[in-house]
């Protein structure tokens, strides 16, 4: 690899990180205005939900509560609020056309209208148009030096000096990057290394190499004392890079391999912070059923005293006394036995489902290590199509193994009953913009054309996380089983002024009418039918019917073979005070 490719490299890895790395934050100085701002409006319970959800970086649920909010006709500086709230999550979920909307409705009298511009300059950059970013962050600038907020000015120093390098213009990129290193401190933080990084990058790409050469080593150096481990990767492996072009490939090898480290120890991180959300989840349960074994206790113990107030009077009725055990008994045994039956039926379904679950999985992880393989030899010839290509193939295996076991978690807590069910008003229309966002890359990779015709003036009724999960299956469903160049729609009808339709629509393959009552059976059974039309475990069509029927919802089919399928979803509407 020549040395102006590693150049590319190390461009590459720190120019697209330095903005992600200021918007995380800027929420420090603002997030003081907000709270000063919800406690004003403590009656306003849609507004402190959202900038609740704000602070704890939730973009969906900011979303919903701030349009509720922007709904109920708040107060000019209390609207000004909402929409940065709203411009804020849509950036951060990559929606930078309604951001910039939402940005755009906020008056230039808002008090904090320096993180406006700061946005939109972000926007502008992620969109690769650098000159009209740069606008923006230098109007930025004029307002923000008032506030003398200086973590927040050295970020925004690091922004244009990062613009000014991509257009080359080395001698302003300087200029800035120089001023944002005078404003943070010379200890090890998180900032400091990214100030170095920023330097070191641009005379690396002067070819300045001793003066790169002398930052990257003191970010190298400083990274060793922040517990950022993404941070600590790219001064890694930014060094390893460095080697490599002086010919040192010992020293090299060794920087890789510790950038790999910290590689992992990121990954190893994410996994115990999501085993810690887990177990959270499994702790509540467990004292949820503490609770209710207490007050079976309780209930025990006052039986206990009911018989012996009673004890007297049971002894004149000892004969209907006798009559009555031994119907009890007659009336348990029927119990026991019901009970025998349902177990045994359970017990089947789960050996069949571990059955049909077990085989899928074993497919994905057979197709991931055959892939993987292939991906290692490919990696020797640094074929990057291929490699392109042999990644997006492991991504989309990981992704349905991953959709599989999310399935059967949510599946076991239904049955089990421990699935949290909580309704409140859902703004539809966001809710299909969001699930359209998280499939992108699927429709992207068949050309599928997505459209999210949900009217935009419907709140309907129900608990969130399931109704998510019932919409992702379903678009999953009608991804898989669409042509390429394919079209799928959502779309919604109003019945009546208590309930309305979700209509999802795909021109695929369809199904055949005994394919549909298969479907719409009520049965806790699963099976792997020999009908090439039914493919998968069916798992994920049972938990879409049982959760929207939890959410007082029907589900009605219709279609033809080869002429694609029709979802119909009826859910109760938000009622609304006439």
């Amino acid at each position: 690899m020549t040395k102006k490719t590693h150049r590319f490299i190390l461009l590459f890895l720190f120019l697209t990180s330095i903005v992600f790395s200021q918007q995380e934050k800027r929420l420090n100085y603002f997030e003081v205005a907000i709270q000063k701002k919800s406690n004003s409006l403590k009656n306003e319970i849609n507004f402190n939900k959202a900038q609740y959800f704000f602070l704890k970086k939730e973009w969906d649920s900011t979303l919903v509560y701030s349009m509720k909010q922007l709904n109920s006709n708040p107060d000019l500086e209390t609207k000004q609020y909402c929409h940065y709230f709203r411009g804020f999550s849509l950036s951060e979920k990559g929606l930078y056309k309604q951001a910039r909307i939402e940005f755009n409705s906020i008056n230039k009298s808002f008090q904090y209208y320096y993180l406006v511009n700061n946005s939109i300059g972000i926007l502008f950059y992620y969109e690769e148009k650098i000159e009209n970013a740069i606008v923006y962050f230098l109007k930025a600038e004029k307002e923000i030096l008032n506030h003398k907020d200086e973590n927040q000015i050295a970020d925004l120093y690091a922004n244009i000096g990062t613009c000014y390098l991509h257009l080359n213009q080395y001698a302003k990129a300087e200029f800035y990057f120089k001023k944002d290193v005078l404003l943070n401190p010379k200890q090890a933080t998180k900032n400091a290394v990214r100030s170095n990084l920023n330097i070191a990058n641009l005379y690396y790409e002067q070819y300045k190499d001793q003066q790169a050469i002398y930052y990257f080593q003191k970010a190298y150096i400083l990274s060793k004392s922040i517990k950022d481990f993404k941070l600590k990767e790219n001064a890694t492996f930014n060094m390893a890079v460095v080697e490599e072009n002086r010919g040192k490939y010992k020293k090299a090898l060794d920087y890789r391999k510790e950038a790999e480290d910290w590689k992992d120890s990121l990954n190893n991180q994410n996994k115990i912070w999501a085993v810690a959300d887990f177990e959270k989840k499994f702790a509540v349960a467990q004292k949820q059923k503490q609770i209710k074994v207490l007050e079976v206790e309780n209930k025990l113990k006052n039986t206990e005293r009911n018989s012996l107030f009673f004890a007297a009077i049971g002894l004149l009725l000892i004969l209907t006394g006798g009559v009555y055990l031994y119907g009890q008994k007659v009336k348990n045994a029927k119990t026991i036995l019901l009970q025998k039956n349902k177990l045994d039926e359970l017990n089947a379904t789960k050996d069949q489902l571990f059955s049909i679950v077990s085989h899928d999985l074993r497919s994905s992880v057979n197709a991931l290590k055959t892939s993987n393989s292939k991906l290692s030899a490919t990696l020797e010839t640094k074929n990057y199509d291929e490699l392109n290509r042999l990644i997006i193939r492991n991504s989309t295996i990981a992704n349905g193994a991953y959709s599989l076991l999310d399935n059967l978690l949510h599946w076991a807590m239904l049955q089990t009953k421990q699935l949290y069910f909580h309704k409140e008003s859902i703004h539809l229309y966001s809710i299909v913009q969001q699930i359209e966002y998280n499939y992108k890359p699927l429709l992207l990779d068949k050309a599928i054309t997505f459209e999210n015709l949900v009217s935009k003036n419907i709140f309907i009724y129900v608990d969130l996380d399931s109704l998510k999960i019932v919409l992702r299956n379903l678009l999953d469903n009608a991804i898989k089983f669409s042509n390429e160049k394919g079209k799928i729609s959502f779309y919604t009808q109003e019945i009546n002024l208590d309930f309305c339709d979700l209509i999802i629509q795909d021109n695929g393959i369809g199904m055949s009418h005994e394919t549909i009552k298969e479907l719409l059976t009520d049965s806790e059974l699963l099976a792997k039918k020999s009908n090439s039309e039914i493919i998968g475990t069916g798992l994920g069509m049972q938990l879409c019917k049982q959760m929207i029927k939890k959410n007082s919802g029907t589900l009605n089919i219709e279609s033809e073979i080869n002429k694609g399928t029709k979802m119909i979803l009826t859910f109760p509407k938000t009622r609304t005070n006439g």
